[in-house]
């Protein structure tokens, strides 16, 4: 594919293809928390959120969302549409935990009386700090057009994650979305995964996601293998 390393993060190594509008996205092990003051390695990781990205893209587009995803190329690797990303995370709440239960005052796992959504300025140097849609304005992030289409997606995407969960004892109490402009067209970006969703199992509250590494609350590499067979019978042992 003439791969050229064009970026990496926490999670995640991006290259260049052939293709000027694609990218390939390689998923590490490598586990970061807390702006990346923790760090660490969860065996397996990238793969897990490969096919657990990989799973929950071809279900939202199947149920109207357009995203970057064009298809999985092996377990730790997947093919993209090259995005202009939008530097606003969307960060969508259903139950009170984390950041937001310590802002409001509330104790962790009270249901929220509405889908709270939010919007964090993506900028790692100052910490990723929580704005709205005048601080978007001001610091020409996004268009107005380009917010709601944001919010309208998020929204519709709980809908249909929250619905699909319900059915494999999964609830879903909050998750971080990114967005980007392809070819003039917002579509959803990043990964959907346990280091970007908050999974919790509907009947004995236990977490199934990132803040078992964030917490050190162990069996880390368990949780994820939990999710994706929930969601796809696969295991990865």
């Amino acid at each position: 594919m003439n791969q050229e390393p064009i970026y990496e993060g926490k999670a995640k190594k991006i290259f260049t293809t052939q293709n000027p509008d694609e990218l390939l996205v390689y998923f590490k092990d490598d586990a970061t928390a807390f702006n990346g003051v923790k760090k660490g390695t969860i065996v397996n990781k990238g793969m897990l959120n490969n096919k657990i990205s990989t799973f929950f893209f071809d279900l939202l587009g199947k149920n109207g969302i357009p995203h970057h995803f064009i298809r999985m190329l092996n377990d730790r690797e997947m093919l993209v549409k090259k995005l202009d990303i939008l530097m606003v995370e969307v960060v969508v709440r259903n139950i009170a935990a984390g950041s937001l239960a310590k802002r409001i005052g509330w104790e962790e796992g009270r249901k929220l009386p509405c889908t709270v959504v939010e919007m964090y300025y993506k900028n790692d140097e100052l910490g990723d700090p929580l704005i709205n849609a005048y601080h978007i304005k001001a610091l020409n992030l996004a268009t107005d057009e380009q917010i709601r289409i944001m919010e309208t997606y998020a929204l519709k995407i709980n809908d249909i994650l929250t619905d699909y969960l319900k059915n494999k004892k999964l609830a879903l109490i909050d998750f971080k979305l990114e967005f980007g402009i392809h070819k003039g067209e917002v579509l959803l970006g990043d990964e959907i995964s346990p280091d970007t969703c908050r999974f919790w199992d509907t009947e004995t509250g236990e977490k199934l996601d990132k803040d078992r590494f964030r917490r050190d609350l162990g069996d880390v590499e368990d949780a994820y293998e939990e999710v994706l067979f929930r969601l796809t019978g696969e295991t990865v042992k």
